[in-house]
């Protein structure tokens, strides 16, 4: 069976991944953000990393949401 061919898996007992986005925009504006509708385990926490505010966002790992954050440029 092929990765194409297999369901992801997006249920709360998923497993999940984290990635960091700016907080706030180029022009000091913070970024609204949506819960992702498709991924039960979605959360976001706003977090301090070297004294840089920043937006941490945890969605299932086979969430479509979170592989487009975290391969695409």
């Amino acid at each position: 069976m092929s990765d194409e061919s297999r369901e992801p898996n997006v249920t709360y007992s998923a497993p999940v991944g984290s990635v960091d986005l700016n907080a706030f925009k180029q022009d000091g504006t913070s970024h609204e953000i949506w819960p992702c509708n498709d991924c039960l385990p979605w959360h976001a926490e706003v977090v301090r990393v070297d004294g840089e505010v920043l937006l941490r966002e945890w969605h299932a790992v086979d969430c479509e949401q979170f592989q487009r954050l975290v391969f695409d440029d």
